[in-house]
């Protein structure tokens, strides 16, 4: 799986006109090109907002929405808990679909309102999941006793429970954000000529170019996602928080 990916890296660097491999010559011309394409950084900035939008619309959504599924007496919790999942089981195509027929037809929302509901809805089980990890792993004992030694609800929320719950939702605003913004079925569906991100305006330059440019701005955004990763490891530990999913 990682081949192919070398592979592109490696043609980001040639000298050549050309995608081509082995790289014709070794040079960085192909990174400034991409920096300074104004399609690619006009849909950048717009994919930065609309990914930012829409993990903090998710977070706000999907962090009462796992306390209540996992502190709370819900009826039904199996059945919500399920339809905020639902997401991940749904082809994004269909989803995309039926985000177009609803809100631009039927309700005439304009493409980025659109865009925003289906990336949100998108990324609610995120939001649920990772920050429901993260709530297993805590010892209810200590809401408990926090509520026993006469704090409100309120004041419990923000002194214990959100410190317990603080990994899990940094650890899902990241995925959040990097599934939204590299998303492109929901995306390619919802846009218009006003509002296009960088995932989609990628794949239209590649359907009519065949320069390295696209392989240096892969590059660069695959570098961007590996460093926030690792720095999100280093900090938080994907692999305690993630521990808990299962449980």
């Amino acid at each position: 799986m990682i081949v192919p990916i070398l592979f592109v890296v490696a043609t980001a660097f040639t000298e050549g006109e050309t995608l081509r491999f082995p790289p014709e010559g070794l040079s960085l011309r192909w990174f400034d090109e991409a920096t300074s394409y104004q399609p690619f950084t006009d849909a950048l900035l717009s994919s930065l907002q609309l990914a930012l939008l829409a993990t903090v619309l998710a977070l706000a959504v999907g962090i009462p929405a796992t306390l209540a599924i996992m502190r709370g007496r819900l009826p039904g919790r199996s059945l919500v808990e399920g339809l905020f999942l639902s997401p991940l089981i749904l082809p994004e195509l269909v989803v995309g679909l039926a985000l177009f027929q609803q809100l631009m037809l039927q309700l005439e929302l304009d493409n980025f309102q659109a865009l925003l509901i289906g990336h949100t809805a998108l990324l609610l089980p995120y939001a649920v999941r990772v920050t429901g990890a993260s709530l297993v792993l805590a010892d209810p004992a200590l809401e408990e006793a926090a509520r026993g030694l006469g704090a409100s609800p309120l004041r419990t929320f923000f002194t214990v429970t959100l410190p317990v719950l603080r990994p899990g939702i940094i650890s899902a605003a990241l995925l959040s954000f990097v599934t939204s913004f590299n998303n492109v079925p929901i995306s390619l569906l919802l846009q218009s000529r006003d509002f296009r991100t960088l995932p989609v305006t990628m794949l239209d330059y590649v359907q009519q170019n065949y320069t390295p440019i696209i392989a240096a701005m892969s590059t660069l955004l695959l570098a961007a996602t590996v460093v926030l990763a690792v720095v999100a490891e280093r900090i938080l530990g994907f692999a305690r928080i993630f521990g808990g999913i299962n449980r």
